[in-house]
């Protein structure tokens, strides 16, 4: 007796997280995301770019906490009373930088992303996107997060300020 054949259909979710800041939305594969915290004091860099706010003690280790917004050349947004950290774990291009951590505006929404459901939208990208998509009827960036990370190792190494 021969077994029933299956047949399949290759469908292949991404669990996301779509996370608020001030003037949009990012799109992050849950994996990226370490954990969303509350904030907490920043200790300050001195001498620290505009997009640098200091480092958060996260999981008793310093983390780095940037501005997305201001890594793009925007104004440098407030915090609303929701707003949290969101711990970001590396793309692994520096051992010495685990984690990045970005303030949120707000709870991220879980969200399920496939291919027949996510478009790319068109727009001049700013330095920090990837991608501009739309989702379920969201509009949302996806970050070049391996690029936050190389703008940090740079300031550290004295090479640029971006």
């Amino acid at each position: 007796m021969r077994a029933p054949q299956r047949l399949e259909k290759k469908i292949q979710e991404v669990a996301s997280l779509l996370v608020p800041l001030n003037d949009c939305l990012l799109l992050l594969p849950n994996v990226s995301v370490a954990e969303i915290v509350p904030i907490t004091q920043v200790l300050p860099v001195s001498d620290a770019p505009n997009w640098y706010l200091g480092d958060c003690i996260w999981r008793e280790q310093k983390v780095p906490v940037l501005s997305f917004e201001t890594l793009n050349g925007d104004p440098k947004g407030g915090t609303s009373s929701r707003a949290r950290f969101a711990v970001l774990n590396s793309t692994g291009i520096s051992d010495d930088l685990p984690f990045i951590a970005i303030v949120t505006q707000g709870l991220p929404r879980l969200a399920r992303v496939n291919e027949e459901e996510i478009r790319e939208r068109e727009g001049d990208k700013k330095p920090f996107e990837l991608m501009y998509v739309s989702w379920a009827g969201e509009d949302a960036v996806i970050p070049d997060v391996s690029r936050m990370e190389q703008a940090l190792l740079d300031y550290r190494a004295g090479a640029v300020s971006y």
